[in-house]
């Protein structure tokens, strides 16, 4: 038997990619699947269920259960659609994995009004709308496993990725509310900034082969374990993929101080700043692959 044998999963954004490899894991461990996907292309623009009903074609070739969805997240209405079909097909929704995202990549004096909210909007937005509808079923359950897909160029940052950095932050944001929240129902929510070559990260190889680190595929078991009930300790956290290496991030916290009686001025704080605060100031920005130039691993 599987990990998951006899749960339900809804895993958005699944039509290819992580998405798809999360979605074939789940399946391998014995999870029914509701396949999400809207069939979009990369910035959000057109949809077809082609992609949703091919990764239900290799579940079933390999024995597993699927259904195959093309609603948008970014739609509160759509969203719980997305959840009912789990529910009226397979009778229950214990995992849901937000994964779904479009990418809109410009600099900030270069990024448009509807580049930023198209993102927010599924990415952010689409993330509270699956889970708002998901969540309930749980709640009654008693049970539930929720994991919502950020970025380091959320919680580290990225270049020319306002909106995608910022939709992501807030991502890691509610995954730490909803674990206060849910936790009390059985419901364990956890983020995970996963890493590999799929469509929207196909320009970093500058047409190169990518490494076998870089195989999207990798980050399915983690995922899977996540999904599970012997995860139930696990709560709140962000994980990550670098390599053939899980890793774990810990929450942005005070790690040094400069106190002094009565408060600061602001020439006090410059005087002393770099001699206290300064010592502790972190890089900024994702960490380069080493087969990247600067130029390929900054983006436009």
């Amino acid at each position: 038997m599987g990990l998951l044998e006899g749960r339900v999963a809804v895993v958005t954004g699944a039509g290819g990619g992580i998405g798809r490899e999360i979605a074939l894991c789940l399946a391998g461990e014995g999870a029914d699947v509701v396949v999400n996907d809207l069939g979009t292309g990369l910035d959000g623009s057109g949809s077809g269920d082609s992609p949703a009903a091919e990764t239900c074609r290799l579940i079933e070739d390999a024995g597993g259960k699927a259904v195959p969805n093309a609603e948008s997240v970014s739609s509160f209405e759509a969203a719980g659609r997305i959840v009912a079909q789990a529910v009226d097909t397979f009778g229950s929704i214990d995992i849901l994995v937000n994964n779904a995202g479009i990418v809109r990549d410009r600099t900030l004096l270069k990024m448009s009004e509807q580049d930023y909210d198209a993102v927010v909007a599924v990415h952010q937005k689409g993330t509270f709308n699956c889970t708002r509808h998901a969540a309930p079923h749980m709640r009654q359950a008693g049970y539930g496993r929720i994991v919502n897909i950020t970025s380091s160029a959320g919680l580290r940052g990225n270049f020319g990725q306002t909106n995608y950095g910022a939709a992501k932050a807030a991502i890691m944001g509610m995954t730490f509310v909803w674990a206060l929240e849910l936790g009390r129902y059985g419901i364990t929510v956890n983020a995970v900034a996963p890493a590999g070559l799929t469509r929207m990260t196909e320009n970093l190889f500058g047409g190169a082969e990518a490494p076998p680190d870089q195989n999207p595929a990798l980050n399915a078991p983690l995922v899977a374990f996540l999904a599970s009930e012997e995860a139930s300790y696990v709560n709140g956290q962000v994980l990550g993929r670098t390599g053939y290496a899980y890793t774990i991030f810990q929450t942005p916290r005070q790690v040094a101080g400069m106190w002094q009686e009565g408060g600061w001025s602001p020439a006090a704080v410059a005087e002393h700043f770099h001699e206290v605060l300064g010592q502790h100031l972190q890089p900024v920005g994702m960490p380069a692959h080493p087969l990247l130039s600067n130029k390929d691993a900054g983006g436009s």
